[in-house]
């Protein structure tokens, strides 16, 4: 059977398989203490590091605005999408002996949700999903970067962006690169009925189309079922159930959706003018993902840098079976990401995990992903 059906039977089945993950009921857990081993290492683990240097949770919460009570995102019939409340018991400082200290650090950082200011005209909402959603303030509209997993948590992300800054109309959509949980909230931001009339554009990297069905038809049962390993999304949270995923605290819930990008950008570096911003286009393919592209603003000095650089370890393979990503290939892109943007960038912008100053502090951050 031939895979290119067309685009849009491609997308009826990727929206098909995905909606099998999110729509998955919770399922109990033993819950075990820690065994004497686990205790001896995570000991280790705290005497080896420098838990006492917190500027990493001033970097979190620096330009923070406003946010939902308890992250709480609701679907039809009151269905929970999204919520923080579950993860109140990580507000206690000490690690519990059944989780890593750096973990259970990792988890703190991550629970700071809400809207961010990151630059002049520059602003991100984190922790409504597994994954952030970035806006664009141009001349007379919004650049939306990334839209998350689900319809729902992409919308309530937007409202709440508008509930501090004006109305004005989403203008473009940019898929940083081919992993669901960046394209599948597109219909919380923009309705496909504009994208048609030309009203809105959505520009993604060459190839994206292919790798997003690929990933979800090709091997799409075996990815799905070893996400829930990697996501630990039916475990109850707690400190003997579900903790965190490192890059975010667990994938959402609700209605995931895709409208095809109208723009690719082909070539490896592209410079586009959308509604008056400058936008530098770097193809970064085989690097976090097999389609992927990161963006410098020039005019606000804020480098994109899609899941490239994350606050957590380099993810080169991931447990539900994703592609084994390239490492020197991907330094190589970090390398070239620096040369022209280190010496005038404020703000280093990953699509997941809080906010990195740039700068002095730059060379020194690790610089990953987790998805």
């Amino acid at each position: 059977m031939a895979i290119w059906i067309s685009h849009r039977a491609s997308f009826a089945i990727l929206l098909a398989g995905a909606a099998c993950l999110m729509i998955a009921p919770s399922a109990s857990a033993q819950a075990n203490d820690a065994e004497p081993a686990t205790r001896q290492a995570n000991a280790e683990v705290l005497r080896s590091l420098p838990f006492a240097d917190r500027a990493d949770f001033d970097d979190a919460q620096r330009g923070f605005i406003a946010s939902l009570p308890d992250g709480l995102v609701l679907g039809d019939g009151q269905r929970v999408v999204w919520s923080m409340k579950p993860y109140a018991f990580q507000q206690q400082a000490a690690a519990p002996a059944t989780v890593n200290p750096s973990l259970w650090r990792q988890a703190q950082l991550d629970n700071f949700h809400g809207l961010f200011k990151v630059a002049d005209r520059v602003y991100q909402v984190r922790g409504l999903d597994d994954s952030n959603i970035t806006i664009v303030e141009s001349d007379t509209g919004l650049i939306v970067i990334d839209a998350l997993l689900s319809a729902e948590t992409a919308r309530a992300a937007m409202e709440l962006y508008y509930q501090h800054r004006p109305r004005k109309p989403v203008v473009a959509v940019v898929f940083t690169h081919a992993h669901a949980d960046h394209f599948g909230g597109v219909k919380g931001v923009v309705s496909e009925n504009d994208v048609r009339a030309g009203r809105v554009k959505i520009f993604a990297p060459d190839h994206f189309t292919e790798h997003a069905v690929t990933e979800s038809i090709i091997v799409g049962n075996a990815i799905r079922r070893r996400g829930m390993y990697q996501f630990g999304p039916l475990l109850p949270p707690g400190e003997r159930g579900q903790i965190d995923a490192g890059h975010g605290k667990t994938v959402s819930r609700g209605t995931f959706t895709l409208i095809a990008p109208t723009d690719l950008i082909k070539d490896s570096y592209e410079l586009r003018r959308i509604d008056g911003v400058d936008i530098e286009f770097h193809l970064v393919p085989g690097s976090e993902a097999p389609a992927e592209m990161t963006l410098y603003f020039p005019q606000f000095k804020v480098l994109d840098m899609a899941e490239d650089t994350n606050h957590t370890m380099h993810n080169l393979y991931t447990i539900r079976g994703a592609e084994v990503r390239d490492a020197r290939l991907w330094s190589s892109y970090l390398g070239e990401a620096l040369q022209p943007s280190i010496r005038s960038c404020s703000g280093k912008r990953p699509s997941r995990t809080p906010l990195r100053p740039a700068r002095s502090r730059w060379k020194e951050t690790p610089a990953s992903s987790a998805s």
